[in-house]
């Protein structure tokens, strides 16, 4: 599905302007997330108030991004959000930020809609980071590659990454195009390194010194060119219009913690704004739930975490006892296996699990499950996004599949018990909010 609607600049009194920068690669593992990171903490040392996004529907770079910027991390996705979503977010962003930084999704092209169309769609300029490692000179070829596949995308210029040496960074400069903006290398150091796990990489708060790390790279970064301000963008002022107010007066009980932290920060403003009341609880720590009327289990990692789940045998109860009374639960992905009877990790230990959906899941090597889908949930659909390394065995038989965007394959099961319903599905509220309530109601 390509997005290429044309371009119409928005007038002063429709738009508002704020500096902007989309930070790209080849592919993936060049360093986008360390640069994106590092750049917004640069600025944030600099007294500025910087918001970060992140394109595609990623979970685990946002984390590490919003430790950086201090402020709320969202997902950018023409096709999960849609434009005018995606359009709504930017302009709220440019109200109060002094820089809007877009971390973008595996290569530049990568994907449909890709980064590239995120970036002629609201008319931001591309920074590439190109990792150095084993070329020199040919690195000014790859980013006159990126630069001029595409006639309307607006480029910045090239930083590159993993820089071994003094003279290397003169072999890359020799080979850069006349034509190419040169901001500079930042030094192969392993502080600058994310540790990685295998959804991606690890969640900010179990790296204790990430801290030091984004400090490190960004006094990196203080070293280049980066350190104006990029090119100011007109966002423009999306039509208002309300959300329903279709969940007032409901309580729903969020699971948050390091086992269960999969979750669009959008979709919990979609929530909000129908009305609910939102109650947070760890199923890791907590013996009890809070007094709420329905239940959203989001995904994670609770193969990490099997003996605590396991052990907390309250809260297994007091999940048993909300599903007995007939109390709406959605469980996403990680949030879907806690409620099977068990989970096996990749170094077959077994954790029984909570039990009110039979089976069981087993940790595979290799991803399992990839890609957007439609999600036919009993509301109506939902834009969904799926990435998990588990396989499931049930006898329950599905109510539906997600529908595929790209093949006719059968999608992810769409499972439903009673008021309980579960997918290896994360779904986009905005979507949908109608079909988002109804996961909720009574």
């Amino acid at each position: 599905m390509a997005i290429n609607p044309p371009i119409v600049k928005p007038s002063a009194s429709q738009s508002r302007r704020c500096p902007a920068l989309l930070i790209t690669a080849p592919g993936s593992n060049h360093g986008k997330t360390t640069i994106t990171a590092a750049l917004a903490r640069y600025h944030v040392n600099q007294g500025r108030k910087v918001r970060v996004f992140k394109a595609g529907p990623d979970f685990l770079d946002p984390m590490i991004l919003e430790h950086a910027c201090s402020l709320p991390v969202y997902q950018l996705d023409l096709w999960l959000a849609g434009k005018t979503e995606c359009q709504r977010l930017l302009y709220e962003a440019a109200l109060e930020a002094d820089l809007i930084l877009i971390e973008g999704v595996m290569g530049l092209f990568d994907g449909d809609p890709c980064s590239a169309d995120i970036a002629e769609q609201f008319s931001v300029s591309v920074l590439a980071v190109i990792d150095a490692a084993g070329m020199a000179q040919t690195l000014g070829a790859v980013a006159f590659g990126l630069a001029n596949l595409r006639q309307n995308l607006s480029f910045a210029g090239v930083l590159a990454n993993n820089v071994a040496s003094t003279r290397h960074d003169e072999m890359i400069m020799q080979g850069m195009p006349s034509t190419i903006r040169y901001f500079g290398g930042i030094p192969r150091d392993k502080q600058f390194v994310l540790p990685e796990r295998h959804l991606g990489l690890v969640q900010a708060e179990e790296v204790s010194d990430l801290e030091t790390r984004i400090s490190a790279a960004a006094a990196a970064i203080a070293l280049t060119e980066l350190t104006a301000l990029p090119e100011a963008v007109a966002f423009a002022k999306p039509e208002s219009g309300g959300l329903p107010d279709r969940l007032s007066g409901v309580r729903i009980g969020i699971a948050r913690d390091n086992a269960f932290s999969f979750i669009y920060p959008a979709n919990l403003d979609v929530l909000r704004a129908m009305g609910a009341t939102l109650m947070f609880f760890s199923p890791l720590a907590d013996t009890n739930l809070p007094d709420v009327d329905s239940l959203y289990l989001p995904g994670g990692y609770p193969e990490l975490h099997l003996p605590a789940l396991q052990d907390n045998l309250a809260m297994k109860a007091a999940l048993h006892e909300h599903y007995r009374q007939g109390k709406p639960i959605y469980a996403e992905c990680g949030g879907m296996l806690y409620l099977l009877e068990s989970i096996t990790n990749k170094a077959g230990e077994c954790g029984n699990m909570v039990g009110l959906m039979p089976g069981s899941a087993v940790m595979q090597s290799r991803l399992q499950g990839l890609g957007s889908q439609s999600a036919q949930m009993p509301g109506g659909v939902l834009r969904s996004h799926t990435f998990h390394h588990s396989t499931i065995e049930t006898s329950l038989a599905p109510i539906a599949h997600g529908e595929r965007l790209y093949n006719t394959s059968p999608g992810e099961a769409i499972y439903r018990i009673n008021k309980l319903t579960a997918s290896y599905l994360h779904c986009y509220f905005a979507s949908n909010p109608a079909a988002a309530a109804q996961l909720f109601l009574n």
